[in-house]
């Protein structure tokens, strides 16, 4: 067998033999549902693995053990993102109903419909700090993969090598890649500052600098202003903002003297986007996106660019491109009633993720919940800036972010009971044990007792 074959054998045997652990555990199957979700390793294969329902498999088995497994899980949280999640849901399939096209537009909701269960089953059975870590590990681990092998390439080809994500996957494209390896630098940050192991904390900083090297070197415009979103944002929040600006500039400045002519080309052309035809066609594709919008309540439904639609909807109907936008793309196919949904789930997870900061500011014990609030904030914004160029509405990578914010802020608050309870525990053992005495010395000198210890 050769070295290629060897590929399949392996990916399949690492698939397969997950499934009595997760049958043990349930919540490895959702490590496994992110490993094959985002790094698609399948997709590197060239033989039989390269079609197979990996993803289903695993889905499958970790739905049957989350009902085998009460003890293992906790009840969906009903918080107002959750609840805007399903509404959302409900929402899109009734727009796939009503679309322009239903077919495709199926195809497309099946897929983001799979996306949001799997993340409400992510809730369920992420139920402590140590699994949530394991989840983010899980995350960084297999998009970094792309990241750092695309760092290396664009370091050793002079900034001229542009590395593309597993094809049939999200990210498939160097433009939705480049924006997924920003929005996990922050939280391979966070693994590094609560990483006690230095090579670790070392290997996890290299890496950062080859993901964002990967990032820029993508040639992608829509990456290059989310990375200058993070960037700034960070040094707002510095302690040492002429340190740590003059740090930026020089790193900004040894980046932009290292890229290839190409880069400065393309990148240029973000200032002079009336003359760039890429740019004006997504800017077409906005007017249409509106004006569905403002003449479908329902919107046009996944999918429904076509020659058809922008003759009826576009300023120049010969002119057919995606939305490539995030904003548009959710306006233009679920009308406004599902872009205002959005839009609330988006805000009020940046919202929670301030809500923690704040919940948790001073409380060393909860300092891992405080850091990693602040770095999902930074990894939302960059989805914010940058999503506004690129077509990721229903991309799994934000859905997990606000997922982990909410769970994050499950166990906060579970952390911050525990005190308040374990004193009621204390306050009821001493009300027993000073019961004999108390039956000698009257009530009122009993309930003293017992409320001195609360």
């Amino acid at each position: 067998m050769d070295d290629l074959g060897l590929r399949d054998l392996l990916i399949t045997t690492i698939v397969f033999g997950s499934i009595p652990l997760i049958f043990k555990k349930p919540y490895i199957g959702i490590l496994m549902w992110c490993w094959l979700g985002y790094m698609s390793p399948h997709r590197l294969s060239f033989g039989f693995a390269y079609t197979m329902p990996f993803a289903a498999i695993i889905a499958g088995v970790t739905m049957v053990s989350l009902v085998l497994h009460k003890d293992q899980r906790q009840s969906i949280p009903y918080q107002n993102i959750v609840i805007l999640w399903v509404f959302f849901i409900i929402w899109t399939g009734i727009t796939t109903y009503l679309a322009f096209y239903p077919t495709s537009a199926w195809i497309i909701y099946k897929k983001f419909f799979k996306i949001i269960a799997m993340t409400l089953v992510m809730l369920m059975l992420i139920i402590d700090k140590d699994k949530l870590n394991k989840l983010i590990w899980a995350i960084v681990l297999s998009l970094g993969f792309f990241g750092v092998k695309g760092g290396v390439f664009t370091i050793l080809k002079g900034g001229s090598s542009i590395v593309w994500g597993p094809p049939g996957s999200f990210v498939e494209g160097n433009n939705e890649l480049a924006l997924a390896l920003l929005m996990i630098i922050p939280l391979a940050n966070y693994l590094r500052v609560i990483s006690k192991n230095k090579w670790i904390k070392l290997g996890f900083l290299g890496a950062m600098v080859l993901i964002g090297v990967s990032a820029i070197g993508s040639q992608s415009r829509g990456a290059f202003l989310a990375a200058g979103a993070m960037i700034f944002y960070f040094w707002t929040k510095s302690d040492k903002k002429v340190v740590s600006g003059l740090a930026l500039l020089i790193v900004a400045g040894n980046i932009y003297a290292f890229m290839p002519q190409s880069w400065h080309n393309r990148m240029d052309t973000i200032a002079t986007y009336e003359q760039d035809g890429s740019a004006m066609g997504r800017i077409n594709a906005w007017w249409e996106a509106y004006n569905v919008a403002n003449d479908r309540f329902f919107g046009a439904g996944f999918n429904h660019y076509s020659v058809e639609t922008f003759a009826l909807y576009a300023p120049n109907p010969e002119d057919v491109h995606a939305a490539h936008s995030i904003y548009f793309q959710v306006l233009g196919g679920h009308g406004w009633v599902g872009f205002a949904v959005y839009m609330m789930f988006c805000i009020l997870s940046l919202r929670l993720s301030k809500k923690l900061t704040k919940k948790t500011k001073g409380i060393e014990e909860l300092a891992w919940a405080s850091l990693l609030s602040k770095m999902v904030y930074v990894s939302l914004i960059a989805y914010a800036v940058g999503g506004a160029f690129l077509s990721l509405a229903y991309f799994d990578l934000p859905y997990h972010l606000m997922a982990i914010l909410i769970l994050t802020n499950l166990i906060v608050d579970r952390a911050l009971k525990e005190p308040i309870e374990s004193k009621i525990k204390i306050g009821k053992r001493v009300k027993e044990e000073l019961m004999p005495e108390s039956e000698n010395l009257g009530k009122g000198l009993t309930n003293k007792v017992t409320y001195s210890k609360y």
